[in-house]
């Protein structure tokens, strides 16, 4: 009987499966596809410690009907899945009232402080400390309308400390030469850390395993399954047992925990993006387009224009005119982009209505522990998630209140 095994090779499970190895415990991880196969693949490359407001917010909600009337907007909705999300959509809409948000605002703060504070010791731990830069991230306004919209969000990360800069378009202009005039005003967060490519990086994590001596196994898992002094895990074709299992599986672990009788409402945002060769723009910071939901990231292996949200699920297939809809906004705002010779990616955000991620035990049995949902930020919370997840598994007291991640919450 193997000591745990972690279900999913993302980010997310490869943190948490080397945060348990660092305690000594013996870990096999499962994966469907193999390391950074998913989401941990294509994301902006983002530790953003600042991006405390959850998702499920008020202003989303003032924005979200002019975005779904644009099939190629921030956000949308597939007709052919908007029966199927309703349910999801009336939980979400219930978690944007203002007392809320508040609660949710609370607790993602207490996982990003965590997070931060383990990032860097959890780098070195791992060799991977020269992947990180810390050149922070720009958030870009068309018009003063915008920018007022955005200021009780700036009071509420003042609120808790977070450091932030208002700039105006020269300040902008050195900051990240060749912005587009259309940018009135801009507002810059040091403390908004990146990865040089999340791809890579996963994919370190993965190789420092196997050094360990961990083990990982290319297996779809179907089901979980109690059994005297364990858990049972049932995949294509054959089986595992362990003491204890993490089920990190991003936007598949809630067909998992079903196996177990839980009913989590995971959702997918399909988020899309085109990566373009390095010589495509002298990007000095990761742009935020907060207007239009995308974000353009220097990575060390190019630059990637990437973004916003389709409620579509697992088995729709993607829409690639997402992709080329945010790289054309991209060369109006970037003037001098060369938006040749990219390639397109879209991956699976798992995301839960309260935009907090379920990290807790399961209902059926003590011996299964979750840790999925992170939405737009896995990469951000998964050093945070998995010190979380070896406090779980080895029964101490976790570092936060886990009362707002509770996976039995909805």
């Amino acid at each position: 009987m193997t000591g745990v095994i972690v279900i999913g090779a993302g980010v997310v499970g490869l943190s948490a499966a080397l945060t348990l190895q660092a305690r000594g415990i013996s870990v096999t991880v499962i994966d469907r596809e193999g390391p950074a196969a998913g989401a941990s693949a294509g994301n902006a490359g983002a530790f953003a410690f600042t991006d405390i407001l959850p998702l499920a917010s008020p202003g989303l909600m003032k924005k979200a009907p002019k975005w779904l009337l644009d099939p190629l907007g921030p956000l949308s909705i597939p007709p052919a899945y908007a029966l199927q999300i309703a349910p999801w959509m009336f939980r979400f809409w219930r978690a944007c009232a203002p007392s809320r948000v508040g609660a949710s605002t609370a607790a993602q703060t207490a996982l990003m402080d965590l997070s931060k504070g383990a990032l860097e010791p959890f780098l070195a731990a791992t060799g991977t400390e020269g992947m990180l830069r810390k050149k922070g991230n720009l958030q870009v306004y068309e018009s003063e309308a915008e920018f007022r919209a955005s200021l009780p969000g700036w009071q509420a990360r003042a609120d808790h400390g977070i450091e932030f800069h208002h700039m105006t378009p020269a300040e902008m202009a050195t900051l990240q030469p060749g912005l587009s005039p259309r940018f009135i005003h801009g507002t810059f967060t040091p403390g908004w850390y990146s990865i040089a490519d999340p791809k890579l990086y996963t994919e370190a994590l993965a190789d420092r395993f196997r050094a360990n001596g961990g083990r990982l196994e290319i297996a779809e898992v179907l089901a979980l399954r109690p059994v005297d002094g364990g858990v049972e895990v049932l995949a294509q074709g054959q089986s595992f047992t362990a003491d204890q299992v993490v089920l990190a599986a991003g936007a598949f672990s809630h067909r998992i925990a079903r196996t177990l009788g839980e009913k989590i409402p995971l959702e997918t945002e399909r988020g899309y993006n085109t990566t373009l060769p390095g010589t495509a723009f002298d990007l000095r910071v990761q742009v935020t387009f907060g207007g239009h939901g995308f974000v353009v990231s220097p990575l060390s292996t190019g630059v990637r224009v990437g973004g916003a949200v389709e409620l579509g699920g697992l088995n729709l297939p993607p829409n690639y005119k997402r992709s080329e809809a945010m790289l054309k906004k991209a060369q109006a705002f970037l003037p001098g982009l060369n938006p040749t010779g990219g390639v397109q990616w879209m991956g699976f955000r798992p995301s839960l209505p309260d935009s907090l991620p379920a990290i807790g035990r399961a209902r059926a049995t003590g011996r299964v522990t979750y840790a999925f949902g992170h939405g737009h930020l896995g990469l951000t919370q998964s050093v945070g998630t998995a010190r979380l997840v070896a406090d779980l598994v080895t029964g101490q007291t976790p570092a936060i209140d886990l009362t707002p991640f509770n996976p039995q919450r909805f």
